[in-house]
């Protein structure tokens, strides 16, 4: 198959047809909505009034695609103001905005109601049809054109079906339409994304972060994703900045990524492909950290997130991605793959995968892992469950399983676990509040603590849990938390450990001890009143284990058991029936915990600072997913043996049954834990936390910040 770079050519005279063709029928459709609003003709619709409005902004939104490509094109759209900018930018999202969702055909609701059968299948195509906005802006031709020609052919079905008198075409006939549209065109996006994750050469993003006029926040609207305010107020602050506070941030983040190869004991030397993730608007920063990385020999790969549902787009936002202009739109179409999901599309998709890794194997082999920049602030998201959405069926949600299992290990065969690594950094964005640049600096202070201290208070800790059979984890308060955790047993106490000591290297900032925990005899409930994982707030979130295993699970999101049931299974487990206990870890980082209190932003940070602030359990794999068999060491010499559970134990034998693909921390901030202590065989048992403080010996510096608030 040729690239599709080489392809461009090909595929301009379909996309001149396709666009000639839209305007027409753009124009008939504009005349006959006209004539049916004066009563003229109004008799002969049959009824095909609300179709013919949607098909006409469907390909009115086409029509504006076809603009936005050939002005793009021509080199000309930087020449425009920032005011011009925003303008535009405001329109290709305009529809999505909440103000405007309710009447918009991108609402499954409103698809629903006006559109009946063809109801969902409609809204998700033209859910869909909004992918050709990232298709302008990265210059390719070729997905203009699918998706001009899918929404012709749908188009041309039920027109057909019209003219035979009927009120429109079977179902059946449009889904069958979108099917193979994903079906024959995954070939095509599936290589993309493939070849955008390792290799430099497509380097869209990584020209506007290094060539851009950083000083001018023009630069902003060079991706197509949605700007709003807060991305422009990112970008002023950060330019105000001095450099050596701008360098400060930057170091900390790669210098974590560099030292997590070193304690790892991976060879940096082999990789030369890093991919840097991050918010538009952190540009300074990406720009300082893409020269240190090449100082350490590794060129940056940078994508945008996942827009279309050729690229299994979800409510997840990897890569780099602006404003989400309406994160209950995103949260509508976070399945709109179940309208064609099956058992043949998964085993296409994976045959898929394989090959365009196997076409960009030499990319894949060097690529070193992921960089990545969390933000945290945006304004609060409860979703709203709509029954219109398209849902996985049980059958289909065991296929996406399936799917992102056979995925992560054909990804893991090319770019290895073992030989890869990543690190993790937050930062605050504006829309924090009125404290966003005392809490921009307090972050930084909390991303740059005193990496020795925290290392050898946690030995201390360390040290304890290693005398452990078990650990028992208790809430306080409204907490109900009540777990007992099974650790490993130590052969070689004097070279062995469970615990890794964490300090500020992958997971930034410093401030925890973690491990597998063993999955026989770990049992209890484990239950936080108010928790934000993947964008999502959950409201008395509570899991039961039953030997490492959850055995049940609620919230109180909203007033049905059965939809709390859904939300976490769909966003939590992540449609598996269940999942392990992949992690238990003490988090330390009282400094972190006190200064979000003094802030008033605890129910705002990021699970990455958030994790630091008291123990956290994660559901899914463990921390050594794919990487097991490589020994980690601490800082004190020791191997932390503790690196598999009965689950990860499997992977030689059964690959398919030892990953989830999945691991999301839970913690139990300070003030709703009433006990962590670590019991030994003969039953005697030492206290590492008591009452939110800790009471180990060795630990006091740990309590200062909440004596002395700093």
């Amino acid at each position: 198959m040729l690239l599709y770079k080489e392809e461009e050519k090909i595929y301009e005279e379909r996309l001149e047809l396709a666009e000639s063709r839209i305007l027409e029928l753009l124009s008939e459709l504009s005349e006959k909505i006209e004539k049916a609003g004066s009563g003229a003709g109004s008799e002969d619709s049959g009824g095909r009034d609300e179709f013919l409005r949607y098909f006409r902004s469907q390909f009115s939104f086409c029509n504006v695609c076809s603009k936005l490509n050939k002005y793009l094109r021509s080199g000309s759209a930087m020449a425009d103001s920032l005011e011009e900018m925003r303008e535009f930018n405001r329109g290709l999202y305009e529809e999505r905005l909440p103000e405007n969702y309710d009447v918009s055909w991108l609402n499954p609701v409103m698809c629903h109601e006006n559109l009946g059968e063809y109801g969902q299948l409609l809204c998700v195509l033209a859910a869909e049809l909004r992918a050709q906005i990232a298709a302008c802006y990265e210059r390719r031709a070729q997905e203009l054109v699918m998706r001009m020609e899918l929404l012709l052919e749908v188009y041309g079905v039920f027109e057909n079906a019209w003219a035979e008198g009927e009120k429109g075409p079977k179902a059946a006939e449009i889904q069958e339409i979108l099917y193979w549209y994903v079906s024959d065109y995954s070939e095509v996006v599936v290589e993309r994304r493939v070849r955008q994750q390792v290799d430099p050469a497509e380097d869209f993003c990584t020209k506007i972060v290094m060539e851009a006029d950083l000083s001018d926040n023009r630069f902003l609207y060079a991706y197509g994703e949605y700007v709003t305010g807060q991305e422009e107020k990112m970008a002023d602050y950060l330019r105000a900045l001095p450099e050596e506070k701008i360098q400060l941030i930057a170091d900390t983040y790669t210098e974590g990524y560099r030292i997590g190869f070193v304690l790892g004991r991976k060879d940096l030397s082999k990789k030369k492909t890093v991919n840097i993730r991050y918010h538009i608007g952190f540009e300074r920063i990406i720009r300082a950290a893409v020269k240190n990385f090449e100082k350490m020999g590794l060129k940056p790969v940078i994508y945008r997130q996942a827009v279309s549902i050729l690229e299994n787009k979800g409510i997840e936002r990897i890569g780099v991605f602006g404003a989400a202009a309406n994160k209950q739109f995103d949260y509508d179409h976070k399945e709109d793959i179940g309208l064609v999901l099956d058992k043949k599309l998964v085993k296409r998709k994976l045959e898929l995968l394989k090959s365009s890794f196997e076409n960009n194997k030499e990319w894949a082999y060097v690529h070193a892992g992921p960089a990545v920049m969390e933000i945290f602030g945006e304004a609060d998201f409860t979703p709203e469950n709509k029954e219109c959405a398209v849902k996985l069926s049980e059958k289909q949600q065991k296929l996406s399983v399936e799917y992102a299992s056979g995925g992560g290990q054909i990804t893991n065969e090319y770019i290895k676990g073992e030989e890869r690594s990543f690190t993790i950094i937050a930062f605050p964005v504006p829309d924090i509040g009125e404290r966003f640049e005392e809490i921009f600096d307090e972050t930084i202070r909390i991303n740059t603590l005193d990496y020795n201290l925290y290392r050898d208070i946690q030995q201390k800790i360390i040290d304890a849990l290693d005398e452990a059979e078990y650990c028992i984890i208790k809430g306080m308060g409204e907490n109900r938390t009540d777990l007992k955790v099974m650790l490993h047993k130590l052969a070689d106490r004097a070279h062995q450990t469970n615990f890794e000591n964490c300090v500020a290297d992958v997971n930034i900032p410093v401030g925890e001890v973690f491990t597998s925990p063993v999955l026989a005899g770990t049992e209890g409930t484990l239950h936080v009143t108010k928790v934000f994982l993947n964008e999502l707030q959950y409201e008395n979130l509570e899991l039961t284990f039953r030997d490492g295993m959850v055995a049940d699970y609620s919230c109180t999101n909203f007033a049905a058991e059965a939809e709390n049931k859904k939300l976490i299974k769909d966003t939590v487990l992540f449609h598996h029936d269940s999942l392990p206990i992949g992690e238990f870890a003490i988090g330390t980082n009282t400094t972190a915990y006190v200064a979000a209190k003094q802030l008033q932003i605890e129910e705002k940070l990021p699970i990455l600072i958030a994790e630091k602030m008291g123990p956290h359990f994660a559901v899914g794999d463990t921390c050594y997913s794919h990487a097991e068999d490589v020994a980690v060491y601490n800082p004190d010499g020791k191997e932390i043996i503790a690196r598999d559970n009965e689950k990860s134990i499997v992977r030689k034998e059964h690959p398919e049954q030892a990953y989830f693909n999945c691991h999301t921390d839970i913690t139990i901030p300070y003030d709703e834990l009433g006990e962590v202590s670590a019991v030994r065989e003969d039953g005697s048992v030492i206290t590492i936390i008591e009452e939110g403080r800790f009471v180990l010996p060795g630990c006091e510096a740990l309590n200062e910040p909440f004596q002395s608030g700093r």
